[in-house]
């Protein structure tokens, strides 16, 4: 947690355009049940609100769908990728270690001396993304940041592991921030962690630590994503609702006047309990899980590109974003559309 503090200026930068991508798979519940022969559908999706998910094909990298994800983001902002001069990927599992996948997306859009880098803070990488981005633009690093958050949660994920085989999905968004007035306008993202829950969810494999299976004190259970489903749960829902309040808060305004939340989709129950407990109906959350799943940092970007494309958003809508992440990592804060 940042102390002391902080300016309430608000500085705010210009979001051109959204966009997202899926990979054609669809994988229901009914398949991955095979493995499980005591849950039923029923079960699964009232536990997760979870049906169905998308599972890249084995051709298919990360990369793919951020390239359609900034695609159909420079398409909505009427801009070519010649103008981007910064690309912050927002991921937990690149296409490779080195060189940052930023630089290979940077690489296939042709914007080869844009500044990128990759960014790691779990399911909140795409909101600590974004507040990146804006301070690029706003220190005058930058005019024009691509955002992007690609997740193939799919190779990691393990099939027998009934915490979390029904979860994760993946997928990819994008958001195209600039400088210039009007448009969608991006406040800042408040950010902040509890390291005290560092076990709550990790993948203790694929670091210098644990670099391969095999190797002293490395089981291969250790590079599938790992999670104490109960911690989670508890602190997912307080960390929710505190990002809400406190977004309402600073901007200094009412549950009332909240037209939209887009939240990370991390499980039907929880959105539930955060709205009970914000006082902001369910039905003004933005919920993809369903047929996404858990997509984990791409899932904000994708429920907003999906949102987006469907024409949900009025001009002038007050929008929250919230986000709680492996780390622990909080993030949230206001979009006006």
């Amino acid at each position: 947690m940042i102390r002391g503090r902080l300016s309430t200026k608000p500085e705010t930068v210009r979001i051109a355009g959204v966009g997202h991508a899926a990979p054609a798979n669809i994988r229901p519940n009914s398949e991955i049940l095979k493995a499980f022969p005591n849950r039923t559908e029923e079960e699964v999706v009232r536990l997760t609100g979870i049906k169905e998910r998308r599972h890249a094909a084995e051709d298919e990298s990360a990369t793919d769908l951020a390239v359609i994800a900034a695609q159909h983001a420079l398409s909505q902002a009427g801009m070519g990728a010649e103008v981007i001069d910064a690309i912050i990927m927002a991921t937990i599992i690149p296409d490779q270690p080195v060189p940052s996948m930023a630089s290979a997306l940077a690489r296939r859009l042709g914007t080869p001396r844009a500044l990128a880098f990759d960014l790691n803070a779990a399911c909140s990488g795409w909101l600590y993304a974004l507040e990146v981005g804006r301070s690029l633009i706003l220190s005058g690093s930058a005019r024009n940041v691509l955002v992007v958050t690609a997740e193939l949660l799919s190779r990691i994920t393990n099939p027998q592991d009934h915490e979390t085989a029904f979860l994760f999905g993946d997928g990819a968004g994008a958001a195209l921030l600039t400088t210039g007035d009007g448009g969608h306008r991006l406040h800042r993202m408040a950010l902040s962690g509890d390291a005290d829950q560092f076990e709550s969810i990790q993948r203790p494999g694929g670091g210098a630590l644990k670099p391969w299976p095999g190797g002293e004190g490395c089981e291969l259970k250790d590079f599938y994503l790992q999670m104490n489903g109960t911690a989670v749960f508890k602190h997912a829902v307080v960390g929710f609702a505190e990002q809400i309040e406190q977004t309402l808060r600073r901007e200094n305004l009412r549950a009332e006047d909240i037209a939209w939340v887009v939240p990370h989709q991390a499980n039907a129950r929880i959105l539930t309990a955060v709205s009970k407990r914000v006082g902001i109906p369910y039905e003004k959350f933005v919920v993809t899980i369903s047929k996404y799943g858990n997509t984990s940092a791409a899932s904000v970007s994708m429920a907003l590109g999906w949102a987006a494309e469907e024409g949900i958003f009025a001009e002038g809508d007050r929008i929250i974003f919230c986000s709680v992440g492996a780390g622990l990592t909080f993030a949230g804060g206001l979009l006006v559309w």
